[in-house]
């Protein structure tokens, strides 16, 4: 026995060590060396010996601590109240031990309790301090009872509200008010961010949890302002003033205060019911706008919660069900390089084939070169994949333990896998670049960008490589000149295909000048971008004749896109190209603003929620280019609320209270078509 006891002293030892080094990369340093399943599983493993061994619980123990140590830097902020982590449940039998536990604490009978489930967001957690209605703090978490003070970071924030409520009509708020919520990146926004982090020769972030934090945690607030971070609150910390009794309700209050909700919340009277919800959003989790890697069940009575109080750290009247894990650790086979259309060279690995949440991977990102050797993952490696929803799998790094000794390196290439040409890198950039402009690699990519920005349907990756290998086309600008004589020479082509085709290259001509803009390509120059040059250059000849000074001065831009976007207008190449945009009648000016009266939906607000048929940014996009205003919340000016597949959760709770008109997805095209 006390063999036992010291083997697991010893081992408790390695683990709170093993632990508290993986806790500071992953929430100090955002640099984890390990996936989370392999973390929760560590931590796992000593909750476990220390509930055999009591005896073997220390103070400074990670199973006894809320959170991690505050960073150094910041000024430290005590919380007016515990930032509490949760229990986790991975299963219905968990689930239902769970709310047997609670039962027995509670003296009224358990069958009566309603829930609310929200999406357990994958970001950066921060506490927000509001005085007379007036933002003046906020933290980060912590260790739970201490933070670090971003305040200046969040203020740049658009979602953060700087005075409560936003609206004249909105309720009242207490004298001193303290708000929890997460910081996150959606992952649209997220491809878009690493997109121009690479453009201007900058290392990408490996997941939107990492970006998030990152940005936050910069002491130069300027940092955080360029980055597309969202707020959403879901909990009130301590008020010194009246405040909901219910979390359902408390959602609803922080919405018509004006902060953003989470729109994936469900309300629900009964355990079975719940279940069954965890167990469909496990499967539509990749549908979330945001990284999500579980959901947060919360008793909606919130004095119920209170009752039960918290143990080791964790209240009782919460769980967190956690999503199965989207990782495994498969062989590292070899590296295959592609060419992009900017001449970047990526490399991809080629995996021993893998099973990761029903799909068999074989292939998987390895981001950068940098990113290779800053992990050390080598040819040969046992790797840990990982795979979130429909994102790409990457590599997130190599098993250590597992090698042999047989590993070789991974190298950057010398020539072009496309066109054997030499392979340079910018002077402190990450990328290593295909120079040639003639490269068929880059014209194909080149080309289903430009495709795909002009709208031009029918011209993907398959079409453009018989296009460049024909010789059809030198420039994605040649698409215009396209015949259907010359379409009929390609595989798979026939009359009705190839007319199709070119009755798409011919509507695109309508597209708007940024668009045009966003599609030559210029290194850092994509949609937000784009848009971003024609708010302050109305035409091609403006920015063409612009210095690089005055495109810096564009709010959101940076000397290093400004000095590509004038070296791309310095090259003798382009200048033929811009008078082929010319010739061929495409936009290359700012157009007038659509008329009221050609604006269907103007002056009317709507908000949306449940799953729609095409991604939500994408119908918000079209209401407002009809004229409509989309908002977050539900209140008496709202004139239709859209709702998708399972529309439940606070707004739609909140538009029946208001008698606010509810259409669905095709009722909204139809009102459109009608006015």
């Amino acid at each position: 026995m006390a063999s036992d006891l010291a083997a697991a002293r010893d081992r408790a030892r390695q683990l709170r060590d093993e632990i508290s080094f993986h806790n500071h990369r992953y929430h100090v340093l955002d640099r984890p060396l390990i996936s989370d399943g392999q973390f929760d599983a560590l931590v796992d493993e000593l909750r476990q010996i220390e509930r055999d061994f009591p005896e073997l619980v220390t103070p400074d123990s990670p199973t006894q601590r809320v959170g991690h140590q505050p960073a150094e830097g910041f000024r430290k902020v005590t919380h007016p109240a515990p930032i509490l982590s949760l229990d986790k449940a991975t299963s219905r039998d968990e689930l239902i031990a769970w709310h047997t536990r609670i039962s027995k604490l509670l003296p009224e009978p358990t069958s009566s309790l309603a829930y609310v489930v929200e999406p357990k967001l994958d970001g950066l957690t921060v506490v927000l301090h509001y005085d007379d209605g007036q933002f003046v703090m906020g933290a980060t978490r912590g260790d739970g009872q201490t933070g670090e003070d971003i305040t200046a970071n969040l203020r740049t924030l658009r979602t953060l509200p700087l005075k409560v409520p936003v609206d004249r009509d909105g309720p009242s708020v207490p004298h001193h008010l303290v708000v929890r919520g997460e910081v996150v990146i959606l992952l649209s926004d997220f491809d878009a961010l690493n997109e121009r982090l690479v453009a201007d020769g900058q290392p990408p972030f490996a997941n939107p949890r990492n970006a998030a934090a990152g940005s936050l945690r910069q002491l130069d607030p300027r940092i955080s302002a360029q980055r597309p971070l969202r707020l959403f609150v879901y909990s009130i910390v301590s008020a010194d003033g009246p405040i909901p009794a219910t979390q359902s309700d408390t959602l609803a209050y922080l919405e018509h205060l004006g902060f953003g909700v989470p729109a994936e919340v469900a309300m629900l009277d009964d355990l079975n019911r719940v279940a069954d919800y965890c167990d469909t959003m496990v499967q539509r989790r990749s549908t979330f706008p945001y990284e999500a890697d579980g959901l947060v069940i919360k008793i909606d009575d919130l004095a119920v919660q209170a009752q039960l109080g918290a143990v080791g750290g964790r209240p009782r009247g919460a769980i967190a069900y956690k999503f199965p894990a989207q990782e495994a650790v498969t062989t590292l086979r070899g590296v295959e390089y592609s060419v992009g259309r900017t001449g970047i060279i990526t490399p991809t690995a080629l995996l021993e084939p893998v099973g990761i949440a029903g799909v068999t991977v074989s292939r998987a990102s390895l981001h950068n070169f940098d990113a290779i050797a800053e992990r050390d993952i080598r040819i040969g490696d046992r790797v840990v994949v990982k795979r979130a929803g429909d994102v790409i799998p990457y590599v997130s790094g190599p098993v250590l333990d597992a090698r042999t000794g047989s590993e070789q390196p991974i190298e950057p290439p010398v020539a072009c896998p496309s066109c054997q040409e030499p392979v340079i890198r910018d002077e402190g950039g990450i990328a290593y670049y295909c120079i040639n402009a003639a490269c068929p690699a880059q014209l194909v990519q080149r080309l289903t960008y430009f495709a795909a920005l002009m709208d031009i349907e029918g011209m993907g990756e398959r079409t453009a490589v018989q296009l460049v290998d024909r010789g059809l086309v030198h420039d994605p600008i040649d698409v215009y000149e396209l015949t259907m004589e010359s379409l009929l020479t390609l595989e798979g082509f026939g009359e009705k295909k190839a007319s199709n085709l070119l009755a798409s290259i011919a509507a695109s001509r309508g597209q708007p000048f940024d668009r045009v803009l966003a599609a030559l390509g210029i290194r850092g120059v994509g949609t937000t971008v784009a848009s971003l040059l024609v708010s302050r250059f109305p035409s091609l000849d403006a920015l063409q004749s612009a210095s690089a000074d005055d495109i810096a001065t564009v709010e959101g831009l940076g000397p290093i896109t400004a000095r590509a976007i004038v070296d791309w207008f310095s090259r003798p190449r382009h200048h033929d190209i811009i008078a082929h945009m010319a010739s061929a009648g495409l936009n290359l000016h700012k157009t007038k603003p659509t008329l009221l009266a050609e604006q269907p939906l103007a002056g009317l607000t709507f908000v949306i929620t449940g799953t729609l048929s095409r991604p939500r940014s994408e119908v918000q996009a079209w209401i407002e280019s009809l004229g409509g205003k989309v908002t977050g919340s539900v209140t008496p000016k709202t004139s239709f609320l859209v709702t998708g597949a399972d529309p439940g959760g606070t707004k739609y709770n909140r538009a029946q209270e208001l008698h606010t008109p509810m259409i669905t997805e095709e009722q909204l095209t139809a009102l459109a078509k009608a006015k």
